[in-house]
């Protein structure tokens, strides 16, 4: 079906933060870029987030990122938006990432909390102001203060929301109070960028989702929104219930990255679950605890099978 958008939904609702997938020497595996997003957007997303933790930002390439942002929307970005990340701790840096990705023909961007320097919010503020007004690409902010030690305070949020091209928010924060105080204030689309707090925020005022058990759990994270949205809320949670052991595999580590790009090599998705240093490759042993959160949710057979 053709990509929408409302107010509401500026970016659909459910989005993969997606991994970019590599060869087996580390190497960008365009073509396998491809065939993920297609599948992603082909089992229940209307949206693919790029360039982003998930997806080794901080260790791909400004060419790297162009030619994927390039290459997912050539070809998905008539049936997804595609949302390229333009984070850094140097707001020079961030705003060349923004124009190189709507050069490329992103649909929008995703503006995290400058990390590590620990700013001030006037500081946050201003960085994410300059790479707004860098293009004419709507902006999802994202609030993750876990990796990036500061967070977006209520009063900055709002004041950014006054910025005509701030739309939207992932939201990793973990204050589910705090966020429908935001949405009200505030009217940004507001997603859960933490899988195990979907339910909750959906309840919160919240539109949808930054995924990344959305990687193998897409239709069913659909269906849970779909549910949510119909007023079918004892539906919405069984079939949230159904896949936590997914939330949990992929998650509940940390290491999302890891476990994403591991996961679905065990379902045939893709070859390899090669990454880039510091991240390294799943072990033997999380790979079986991967597999075991794959069978529980009923993704896999109960038989042993599939050996990788």
């Amino acid at each position: 079906m053709p990509r929408t958008s409302t107010p509401a939904r500026p970016f659909g609702s459910v989005l993969t933060a997606m991994v970019t997938p590599m060869t087996a020497d580390g190497a960008v595996d365009l073509a396998r870029a491809v065939q993920l997003a297609k599948h992603l957007v082909d089992h229940g997303n209307d949206g693919l987030v790029l360039n982003g933790t998930t997806g080794e930002a901080s260790t791909t390439h400004a060419p790297e990122k162009a030619e994927l942002v390039q290459a997912v929307v050539e070809a998905v970005g008539d049936r997804a938006w595609v949302v390229a990340g333009a984070g850094s701790n140097d707001t020079a840096h961030a705003v060349r990432m923004a124009e190189q990705a709507a050069e490329a023909g992103a649909h929008g961007l995703l503006v995290v909390s400058p990390y590590y320097s620990r700013p001030s919010q006037e500081g946050i503020r201003r960085h994410v102001e300059a790479v707004a007004d860098a293009t004419e690409l709507p902006v999802m902010l994202y609030d993750v203060p876990g990796r990036t030690a500061v967070r977006f305070a209520p009063a900055t949020i709002a004041a950014l929301a006054r910025h005509d091209r701030v739309v939207a928010m992932k939201d990793a924060g973990g204050e589910a109070y705090a966020a429908a105080k935001s949405i009200a204030e505030t009217g940004l689309a507001w997603y859960s960028g933490d899988d195990s707090a979907l339910l909750t925020l959906l309840a919160h005022g919240a539109v949808g989702i930054v995924g990344v058990s959305t990687h193998v759990v897409g239709r069913q994270v659909s269906e849970i929104v779909a549910a949510f949205d119909a007023g079918d809320h004892a539906a919405a949670l069984q079939t949230f219930r159904s896949i936590t052991s997914v939330i949990d595999a992929l998650n509940g580590a940390g290491f999302q990255t890891v476990s994403a790009k591991a996961a679905l090599q065990v379902l045939g998705v893709l070859p390899e679950r090669s990454v880039r240093l510091p991240l390294v490759p799943a072990t033997d042993d999380e790979l079986a605890q991967i597999r075991d959160g794959l069978r529980a949710a009923g993704l896999l057979e109960l038989s042993v099978g599939d050996r990788i």
